[in-house]
């Protein structure tokens, strides 16, 4: 980081970034005319200028002209696939393995009842014509998670486990090698950390899942999008769309579940628990006895929400446009230096000040942001930073977060968040009670 050590380097290299045309896609005029500085890409993604005028055309031609044609006509009905499929090129999947619909907790209780499924059924195939295989359903009963997982995540683990016959068992990401034995059932993590931005080794383990006879599961929600992903031979994942894929507010989730899986379940029938409508073979045959539909497709439920996938599928673009300036490998090493940068600068100009790195100081266990800790004033010093005009958030009970969004965040962005952080902390600014006062959304 010796070359980015002051703010004139950190403009000089903007100014030759080659994947500075990138920024031009977002509806950044208004944010940079109030000198705001956005690092929350990892919470909400910023606005692609596209989507107003998508979202527009599809208000007042498609609907409001098009009206119900439109689900033919502007080929409506195709959107969670079409997105699906361009979503399919981020997270090394193929075309037809990716599903968009609903929320990535709805997905989540999809995919891990499809799981638990398929547990049941090599237990039952690995004990077949004996006893063996009401002995070995129960032994192999756990499902294993972080503890510092997303809460999200372990409700609806929870609930699932011990409505099959399972046990939930949170341990530290350092422990989870220890808990691959023959009671594993199920691996459930996040690829990264939403608190620490620590990632996860996909391939590595995924394999030692596997060598312990388990079913990995994998939640994409802070990677999708901020790095390159290979799902490889993992079993099943879901992710985010409103995060790194720039979807919007509450923007629809995704599903893939590997092909032999989605085999698996064509052969014998298997039907997702939210068997809606569209999650059917033919749903406009309007039949009273549900049959899935075949692929991934049964992983649908009810009617696509048309106006967020429209909007989604704009921010999805705004990633493909990376492929040429190199794709995701490109924004993966953008994003490194972005946050080793940060690191560097916050260590370096901010000590003594209690901050304490919680993220990994290795990039290559880090996702694309940085978190801090400060025992005593968390909270009150991201407020008076997004006072400052600097957007980051919290978590409790003491981290604030910092996300870096290669697409659009700049070098002296970095540069200048750490300088109004350090104004924050040397004035004490942050004391203030009216920074204390907790708002609804932190």
């Amino acid at each position: 980081m010796d070359d980015l050590r002051t703010r004139e380097a950190c403009v000089a290299c903007d100014a030759h970034d080659p994947l500075a045309p990138l920024r031009d896609q977002f509806a950044l005029d208004a944010v940079d005319a109030e000198g705001l500085i956005y690092l929350d890409g990892n919470s909400l993604g910023v606005l692609p200028k596209a989507t107003r005028d998508r979202v527009r055309q599809v208000v007042d031609e498609e609907w409001g002209t098009g009206l119900i044609r439109s689900w033919n006509d502007a080929g409506w009905v195709t959107l969670s696939q079409r997105i699906g499929d361009k979503i399919a090129r981020l997270i090394g999947a193929r075309a037809g393995e990716v599903i968009v619909a609903d929320s990535t907790s709805v997905n989540l209780y999809k995919v891990l009842s499809a799981a638990i499924a398929l547990v049941d059924s090599n237990s039952a195939n690995a004990g077949a014509g004996g006893a063996g295989a009401a002995e070995r359903k129960r032994k192999r009963n756990r499902i294993v998670s972080e503890r510092t997982n997303f809460p999200s995540d372990l409700y609806i683990a929870d609930g699932l486990a011990r409505a099959n016959g399972f046990e939930l068992v949170l341990v530290d990401a350092d422990e989870i090698a220890a808990h691959q034995d023959d009671r594993l059932a199920i691996l459930l993590l996040t690829h990264v950390n939403y608190r620490t931005g620590r990632m996860h080794r996909m391939a590595d383990v995924t394999r030692a899942a596997h060598a312990a006879g388990g079913v990995i599961v994998w939640d994409l929600a802070h990677s999708a999008g901020a790095t390159p992903i290979e799902l490889g031979e993992a079993d099943f994942a879901i992710g985010c769309g409103y995060k790194y894929l720039n979807g919007g507010p509450g923007a629809p989730s995704f599903a893939w579940a590997h092909p032999r899986h989605t085999a698996w379940m064509d052969r014998v029938g298997w039907s997702q628990p939210l068997a809606g409508w569209f999650g059917h073979a033919a749903p406009f045959e309007f039949t009273t006895g549900y049959r899935p539909a075949a692929g991934m497709a049964r992983f649908n439920c009810g009617t696509p929400p048309v106006l967020s996938l429209a909007a989604l599928e704009c921010g999805v673009d705004t990633l493909l446009a990376a492929e040429r300036y190199g794709g995701l490998g490109a924004l993966r090493t953008k994003s490194v230096v972005l946050g080793t940068l940060f690191v560097t600068l916050v260590q370096s100009r901010c000590a003594g000040y209690g901050l304490q790195l919680a993220s990994p100081l290795d990039p290559d266990a880090r996702g694309s942001q940085v978190s801090f800790a400060h025992r005593e004033g968390g909270y009150a010093i991201m407020q008076a930073l997004i006072a400052r005009g600097v957007i980051g958030d919290f978590r409790e009970p003491d981290l604030m977060r910092f996300g870096f969004t290669p697409l659009y965040t700049r070098y002296v962005d970095v540069w200048d968040a750490v300088d109004r952080l350090l104004q924050v902390l040397a004035s004490g600014e942050w004391r203030d009670p009216r920074f204390a006062t907790r708002a609804a959304v932190t």
